[in-house]
């Protein structure tokens, strides 16, 4: 018996072929599950009623209708033939792809916030993969500042102090921004009327009488080899100490312009040597406003410290001195038969100098005090707990011979103290030449000692003392 309507041939494995109705079924069903996605596909809901049982009428009715179902398949069948015999490519399988929605386990990423130096930072990789100083604010201890600075106002002269530093007050001339670190413990060789070397020193002065007297820093010591000190130590980060003989010595100034708040400036250099230790001290002064900074011993991790101070001063606000140093111009002073750098040995010969006092004004200076000393520095005998002179002989000529003056201040002011026998007037072109004799003591150490030759209203032993001029040379102490 054959089939009226038989199959078309072709079936795989030798087996019949499907019928046109078939095929027709297999591309509609391909058709709609290309059109489902895994998007589209989720858990079934948990039913929310209980499920009721069929009824024996409803069991009877199902196998009914699945007849109904059948014919009308096989009527579609009849008349499809022709239709299912156009070859029509399968549609392609769909592909799967992850969606870029977070799992339930997914952190929402904030967005970046600036930094607090005002930076955004660049988001790049999981946290595990980036390193610790991207991930955790830079501590205060590597110098850079890591905010915005600090407004801060010193006698008229405005500036910001970087974040993490701290203003401590010195003297009425001088503050003291300490880096953040310094220690806090005042044992530690360090007080806070030193800022050397955990911080930055800042000196304004207001009236001419503050120059007066042996103040440091000024204009002057931007050319003195002493110069980038006021009393000779060792700013040695995390030992600061009085210097063994022979232990401190220096090269410099190395002296270069700048611009600093839009005005000129000048910044002076020097190398320092103490024992194994070596770092650069660095002095800038405003000289039209009277301004100075100074690091000495500063940790080179914090010159961005420094260096933002310094661009950060704003003068404006500050009255100056009339006379920066009163009298240079019209009295002046200098030293012959000795210069700077000139070596001198331990124990030495005497040598023989002089020091001329010259009147250029035209005004007449009825009292002069001839003040010529020896000053601290890094050979100068130490005792703990006293502050002893250079060791050495220091003599004027006078009508009766020669007269021992003070080699070097100590711990008081009576080195400067005027003697009636010295004092002298000046008129206009008028001057006064001084010969003096020094030695240096078997005491000393080596080392740069400044010799400083001044002129002053006489001093009586209280009060600040008037410069009235001054020149200073350091010399070179050797073995």
């Amino acid at each position: 018996m054959t089939d009226k309507f038989p199959r078309s041939g072709g079936g795989d494995g030798g087996g019949p072929a499907e019928t046109a109705t078939e095929r027709l079924l297999r591309e509609a069903m391909d058709a709609r599950a290309s059109l489902i996605t895994v998007h589209d596909l989720r858990p079934a809901a948990p039913p929310r009623g209980r499920v009721r049982r069929l009824r024996p009428m409803y069991l009877t009715a199902v196998p009914v209708l699945a007849l109904a179902a059948s014919l009308g398949i096989g009527l579609l069948a009849f008349h499809g033939d022709p239709v299912a015999k156009q070859d029509v490519p399968p549609p392609p399988a769909a592909s799967i792809t992850t969606p870029p929605t977070p799992g339930p386990d997914a952190t929402p990423t904030p967005d970046a916030s600036p930094t607090p130096d005002g930076t955004t930072p660049t988001t790049g990789g999981p946290a595990a993969d980036r390193p610790l100083s991207d991930l955790v604010p830079s501590s205060s201890g590597s110098g850079v500042p890591t905010g915005p600075g600090t407004p801060y106002t010193f006698r008229g002269v405005k500036l910001k102090v970087p974040a993490g530093w701290k203003a401590v007050p010195l003297s009425d001339q001088a503050v003291c921004l300490l880096s953040p670190g310094a220690p806090t413990d005042p044992q530690r060789n360090w007080s806070s009327a030193v800022c050397a070397p955990y911080g930055v020193q800042v000196t304004v002065y207001s009236s001419a009488g503050e120059l007066q007297g042996g103040a440091w820093p000024t204009t002057a010591d931007l050319d003195a080899p002493a110069g980038w000190a006021h009393q000779g130590s060792c700013p040695v980060w995390g030992n600061p100490h009085p210097p063994a003989a022979g232990e401190m010595n220096s090269a410099g100034p190395t002296k270069s312009a700048v611009t600093v708040a839009g005005s000129p400036a000048v910044r002076s250099q020097w190398q320092v040597t103490c024992g194994s230790d070596s770092f650069t001290t660095q002095l800038w002064a405003l000289p039209k406003d009277q301004v100075f900074v100074s690091a000495q011993g500063l940790r080179s991790d914090y010159q961005p410290g420094l260096t933002s101070i310094v661009n950060s001063l704003d003068p404006s606000g500050h009255q100056a001195p009339a006379a920066a140093e009163p009298g240079p111009n019209d009295l002046a002073v200098s030293i012959d038969g000795l210069s700077s750098g000139q070596q001198m040995r331990i124990g030495s010969a005497v040598a023989t100098f002089s020091v001329t006092f010259r009147n250029t004004g035209q005004g007449t200076y009825d009292q002069v005090q001839p003040l010529v000393f020896t000053d601290r520095y890094g050979g100068t005998p130490t005792t703990p707990g006293q502050l002893l002179p250079n060791d050495g002989k220091l003599e004027v000529q006078t009508d009766g011979g020669w007269s021992v003056r003070a080699m070097s201040r100590g711990s008081d002011t009576s080195y400067a103290v005027a003697q009636d026998q010295d004092v002298f007037s000046l008129g206009p072109g008028q001057s006064r030449r001084l010969t003096y004799r020094l030695t240096i003591g078997p005491k000393d150490g080596t080392g740069d000692m400044p010799l400083r030759a001044q002129a002053l209203v006489p001093y009586r032993g209280s009060g600040d003392l008037t410069v009235l001029g001054h020149q200073d040379i350091a010399l070179r102490i050797v073995q």
